[in-house]
């Protein structure tokens, strides 16, 4: 785990603006030392995935509503509202993987943006995109959703992910299943002042 604070510490050093902290399996106790490990300073751009009731305590950007948490309506609505008003600029964000997620015309969380999966080819696996460039360009178009590509995402798809309508991309396998994490974000970064595409 120390290892892994000091990398998130570096990219965040590197100018990286929000970091999902994606750990479901991990215990409260030890997502606390994770947190504990990264300079305080740097909390200000993590989202957290999970033990969002951390939320109340720690500085961070924002939490993540995964499908569960969008189960459990009430209790979901319960902690928002109480997070909500010790931090009323916290973000909320949620996962999609169908199309018709960002068509939906009621958005009761308010999230800040949405991830739509899978997009592009696994780097990693057989999985394939799921949606033609089309069907995603027609969606897109519609919604009223700031949406980020996720899935088979390196910086090979950056210019295409653009062109297609997306509002971000999301680096998941292709970077941190890397041998440098560091240098493959550093490649992202180099490839978006390459297109001229501003990263925030």
């Amino acid at each position: 785990m120390e290892n892994e604070a000091r990398l998130i510490t570096r990219l965040f050093e590197m100018g990286l603006e929000t970091f999902h902290l994606r750990k479901p399996k991990l215990s409260t106790k030890l997502t606390k030392e994770l947190l504990n490990s990264i300079p305080k300073h740097f909390h200000n751009r993590i989202i957290l995935h999970s033990h969002h009731n951390l939320a109340r305590t720690y500085d961070v950007k924002g939490v993540h509503l995964t499908k569960l948490h969008k189960k459990k309506t009430w209790s979901t609505w319960y902690n928002l509202r109480i997070i909500k008003i010790k931090k009323p600029s916290i973000i909320i964000t949620s996962s999609y993987n169908t199309i018709g997620n960002i068509l939906e015309p009621a958005n009761k969380y308010h999230f800040s943006y949405v991830f739509l999966s899978p997009i592009f080819d696994s780097l990693t696996s057989r999985f394939q995109g799921g949606f033609t460039e089309f069907s995603l360009k027609s969606a897109l178009a519609k919604s009223k959703l700031k949406v980020i590509a996720r899935g088979g995402v390196d910086s090979s798809c950056i210019e295409r992910a653009r062109d297609i309508g997306f509002d971000g991309i999301a680096l998941y396998s292709h970077m941190w299943k890397a041998k440098d994490p560091v240098a493959e974000f550093n490649s992202v970064v180099e490839k978006f002042m390459e297109l001229g595409i501003p990263i925030e």
